[in-house]
């Protein structure tokens, strides 16, 4: 990362500006007019956005009965709620878990589905020997490109415990009636339920898997069949260290959208957090306290958490990259 940024250019101070030729000061100009609307979107949607629900957490500003109440500073109040907030943080057995450990528990069975199983079919889709490499790319890919919420309604219907038909599938095999899954109206099931929709998009994720696997050089194969390594040390030993940038990428994504969880339940379980409260996402609990219950000072607080987690979890897993991630032009 350090090498990354002392590559990148420096702006051009005021001086350095004056003393560029009048062609130079022109194209500075013209680039800088060209990435204005980036510029002011930048600012006006995120970075002043982001400085106002700083503001608003430390204030107390709700909407009752469509109108605003007179906003007032309270300091830290909203953080100690915050800390004191069951629904966030509760990870006591035989209870309602909070939001927080609901989106970590769940990542926890999703992650190394998104990213282990994406893999595994980019290894499948790189053997030369397989037939139709071409149609079934194509066919892993397709269903990314289709509206999310659509592909959501879809598996609610397939899925459905009642009118499905994978349990109507499962009663024609003899499965008894007490004995079919409830999916995602079953505590038991429901992760499972989601993971299955998770997986209907993991055609982008296999496919830079494959560009990766595919930019690996054939000579390094060849070096390790000449020196006797097997398919699990050529693998391990040559494969996986050239593609790991392409693993840390996805798992980066991956985590960050973990923590951004929120299309799923709120469509397939009506945001309700149902069953037993293990749908309450964080950031589907977020959107209730900003846009349900309309407290903006607690939900700016809320996302200010939100902020301050990915950054966190972002950092350590950037530390951590330097033990298993290898970059071929800083190891020459």
């Amino acid at each position: 990362m350090e090498q990354l940024m002392r590559g990148l250019p420096k702006p051009p101070s005021l001086k350095t500006l004056r003393e560029m030729p009048p062609l130079a000061r022109r194209e500075f100009r013209n680039g800088m007019l060209f990435l204005s609307p980036w510029i002011i979107g930048f600012l006006v949607f995120t970075l002043i956005p982001m400085v106002a629900t700083l503001i608003f957490s430390f204030m107390d500003i709700k909407i009752t009965d469509g109108v605003l109440n007179p906003p007032r500073f309270v300091g830290l109040d909203n953080y100690v709620k915050l800390f004191n907030d069951n629904a966030v943080w509760n990870m006591r057995p035989n209870s309602t878990p909070g939001a927080l450990w609901v989106t970590i528990r769940f990542g926890l069975i999703a992650l190394p589905v998104g990213i282990f199983l994406p893999l595994l079919l980019a290894l499948l889709m790189n053997n030369k020997y397989l037939k139709g490499q071409s149609f079934f790319r194509s066919m892993f890919y397709m269903p990314y490109i289709i509206p999310f919420v659509a592909s959501v309604f879809l598996w609610g219907g397939v899925l459905n415990p009642e009118t499905g038909w994978v349990n109507r599938i499962l009663l024609a095999m003899g499965v008894p009636d007490e004995k079919l899954p409830g999916w995602a109206n079953d505590i038991n099931w429901v992760y499972p339920t989601y993971v299955i929709m998770g997986i209907w998009g993991i055609g982008n994720a296999m496919l830079t898997m494959l560009a990766g696997l595919q930019s690996v050089p054939t000579d390094l194969y060849d070096a390790a069949k000449v020196d006797g390594a097997g398919k699990f040390a050529t693998f391990w030993n040559v494969t996986f260290p050239m593609i790991s940038p392409v693993i840390f990428y996805n798992l980066t994504l991956s985590i960050v959208g973990l923590f951004q969880y929120f299309l799923v339940p709120l469509v397939v379980n009506a945001g309700t957090g149902r069953p037993g409260g293990a749908t309450m996402f964080y950031n589907l609990y977020l959107y209730k306290q900003f846009f349900t219950n309309q407290n903006m000072s607690y939900g700016s607080t809320l996302a200010w958490l939100l902020f301050v987690v990915i950054l966190l979890v972002t950092i350590v897993l950037f530390s951590t990259a330097r033990f298993w991630v290898y970059y071929a032009s800083e190891n020459p």
